[in-house]
């Protein structure tokens, strides 16, 4: 199964890529946040293929919510295009972020950036892997941080002990602390779902640990579709983050609240 959505995911990638080359077309969704042509494109493409594949519920960033969903017990969780800003910045820090929840958990999960040519997978039980190399969370003290969230001044806690590095999509960061380029990542704002879905996987099938941001479990296909931010990370990592985190408390992000 997991071969098809790797070519599946690929083929979203070849739309990005394309559309970025024609022209970004850009606009604004509701909280002001931009969206291009390629997001859509990207979404629709998906949507089509993995559907004809394994039909299943379907929540995305880029489509309208079905709550039928939330009777389904199989779900695609789709973000065609995480690290939109990224993106229309020229930055290679964007991905297309696939995951098949099952029951709330996820079994598959799959992160491609197109720009850098890396794709990330797992399902349950087989561990983790880039570009057909096994991966393992890595204890380190390299903090993978969000560009937004770091000018905000949201790590500010966090920079005795650590190296915080910044980096766009949070799918890309869950994936590279999959592959221990970063002991962890960690967002104290509320998060969507399809944000941090496929990630979880690869993390703890990697050898991590995934949270929301105060330490409780995550489960998915929700309503609605929100979590309590996330903390992915290598473990020793993960208790080091967790306890000051909960220290400093979730960030305020108004209009995300779960």
């Amino acid at each position: 199964m997991i071969q098809e959505v790797i070519r599946i995911a690929a083929e979203a990638g070849d739309i990005i890529q394309a559309a970025y080359r024609e022209g970004l077309h850009t606009t604004l969704k509701e909280g002001a946040e931009p969206v291009t042509l390629a997001d859509r494109e990207a979404d629709a493409h998906l949507r089509r293929r993995l559907q004809a594949f394994a039909p299943a519920g379907w929540l995305s960033e880029e489509s309208a919510d079905d709550r039928s969903r939330l009777e389904c017990s199989r779900v695609w969780v789709v973000d065609p295009l995480d690290g939109t800003k990224e993106f229309i910045r020229g930055l290679p820090e964007y991905a297309v972020s696939i995951a098949l929840v099952e029951d709330g958990r996820p079994i598959l999960g799959l992160i491609h950036n197109p720009a850098t040519n890396e794709t990330f997978w797992s399902c349950r039980g087989t561990g983790t892997f880039r570009n057909g190399t096994r991966l393992r969370v890595r204890e380190s003290r390299v903090l993978l941080a969000s560009r937004t969230e770091a000018d905000e001044g949201e790590f500010e806690p966090f920079q005795e002990g650590w190296t915080v590095r910044r980096c766009g999509s949070i799918a890309y960061k869950m994936a590279l602390v999959s592959a221990g380029q970063g002991a962890g990542t960690l967002s104290r704002g509320p998060k969507r779902e399809w944000d941090v879905c496929a990630g979880s996987i690869l993390v703890e099938e990697a050898g991590g640990v995934v949270t929301d941001a105060l330490g409780a479990p995550l489960r998915f296909n929700r309503a609605p579709p929100r979590t309590a931010g996330v903390l992915a990370a290598a473990p020793r990592a993960h208790r080091r983050l967790l306890s000051a985190a909960r220290a400093v408390g979730m960030a305020d992000r108004p209009g995300l609240a779960p």
